[in-house]
Order: C-alpha cells, then sequence, then structure tokens
C-alpha cells in the first residue's frame, strides 16, 4: 500500500508545519526560494515537525520509484535519514538562524589587505539537488573606523549561506551581501572555486566540472593592482 502525504500535522485538523510555516511567509510578502533563509518564520518545536513531515513525504519518494522499504533493510530507514539531512545538515541554512558573530574594534586602524581562504565549503545544486563541493578566499580590505571580525566567523558565515540549494553565482553575491553588511570594508573580493556532482554523476559526466566565480567589490573593483594583489595571493601555494 502506497504512504500517503499529510496535508495536516499528526492526521489532526491542524495544518502541516510546512502549510503553518508557508502561511507566515506570504502573509509577511516573504520570499522562501531554495537559497532564502526563513528562520525567523519557524516557530519553536516546528523542526522536528517539518523533519517528521519531510520524511512521510520522502517514504512516498521511496514508493513512487517503485522500492520496498518494508523489506529492503538498505532503505527501511532512508526516509528518516535523508529528513535529518536535509533540514540539519545541507539545507540547515534555510532553517537556522545567522551565526553569532563577535566584532570588536579596529583599535590598530588597520586597512591592509587581508586574505581568509581556502575555506572548505559544501552546498548542493538547486536545479538537482547534488552536492557541490568548493573552496573561497575573501579578500578584505578594513575600514580603519570600522569593526573586525575574527578568523574563524568568516567561515562559519560561509557555511551558513552555502547550506542551501542554490547555483554558485548567486551563493557568492549572499556571502558577499553578508559580509558587507557586517563587516562595512573598504574593499570586498569573493572567489569561489567549487566542483559540481551535477556534471559527474549526471549529464555530461565531465570528470573535472570545476566552476570558478568572483565577485569585486569597493577598492576591489576600483583598483586593478589591489585586485592584482588578491589574487596572486589566492594562488600561492592553493593551485
Amino acid at each position: 500500500m502506497l504512504n500517503t502525504i499529510p496535508e495536516t500535522a499528526c492526521g489532526c485538523d491542524q495544518p502541516s508545519a510546512s502549510n503553518r510555516i508557508r502561511a507566515r511567509l506570504r502573509q509577511a510578502g516573504q520570499a522562501f526560494r531554495a537559497n532564502d533563509n526563513i528562520a525567523g518564520f519557524i516557530e519553536e518545536s516546528e523542526l522536528d515537525e517539518l523533519r517528521l513531515e519531510v520524511e512521510s513525504r520522502m517514504r512516498a519518494v521511496l514508493d513512487a520509484l517503485v522500492i520496498d522499504t518494508n523489506n529492503d533493510h538498505n532503505t527501511a530507514g532512508t526516509a528518516s535519514r535523508v529528513a535529518k539531512m536535509f533540514i540539519d545538515e545541507v539545507f540547515a541554512g534555510r532553517y537556522r538562524p545567522a551565526p553569532s558573530i563577535t566584532s570588536f574594534p579596529n583599535v590598530s586602524r588597520l586597512n591592509e589587505l587581508m586574505i581568509v581562504g581556502p575555506v572548505t565549503v559544501r552546498s548542493a545544486c538547486s536545479h538537482h539537488l547534488c552536492p557541490i563541493m568548493g573552496r573561497v578566499w575573501i579578500g578584505v580590505l578594513p575600514n580603519a573606523e570600522a569593526e573586525l571580525i575574527g578568523l574563524s566567523k568568516f567561515a562559519r558565515l560561509c557555511d551558513w549561506i552555502m547550506s542551501r540549494p542554490q547555483i554558485q553565482e548567486e551563493a557568492v553575491i549572499m556571502l558577499a551581501d553578508e559580509l558587507e553588511r557586517r563587516i562595512r570594508p573598504d574593499g570586498l573580493a569573493v572567489v569561489m572555486e567549487a566542483d559540481h556532482s551535477c556534471m559527474h554523476w549526471r549529464g555530461i559526466k565531465d570528470d573535472q566540472p570545476v566552476m570558478t566565480s568572483s565577485i569585486m567589490r569597493g577598492a576591489f573593483q576600483e583598483t586593478a593592482s589591489l585586485r592584482r594583489e588578491f589574487l596572486e595571493l589566492r594562488t600561492r601555494g592553493h593551485p
């Protein structure tokens, strides 16, 4: 017998978690595309409900693929594992608020180029939900009057932004926007190199589908020598 997809939670009259969250988003006029963060519209305990709902719907997908999960020991718990993976891990950047980032005054009035990276990042292609594995380099020309953030905080922001289904071109823009908002630098550069499993696993099945995206803002966009210095230092020791 095929599993049914519930429109209500727990078989009662209450709307399902996804329907309640969706209703709040629509009422607020808030987008909920694959790479949007919707944490502010999820109430306490609803992630648990959402996880169970995704599990139920994933079990229906396996049924539609004619996989006998009731008698196949390999896939008996797959729906539950996939639900936890989507909500708590690979798409967590949609459902969790931004990480707490402590800033500190630029006491020394630093205004020289600093480079962070490579930061290993993991994402998923929103077209096929296949993994994207890559590295990110961030160049910052601090503003002497603005505050600074610690090295590990760059990695946390990268993980939060990248842990969503998306395309690489939009991911680097979102990361740059978030960094600019937080540290207000005189210049910001973001370069991402990534391997796309959707080209390894399907389609043309290319063995080396590496994509490079770059964002240059402020002084990096205006000053060729600064941009060149960042790009040269980025590749030094990291071919």
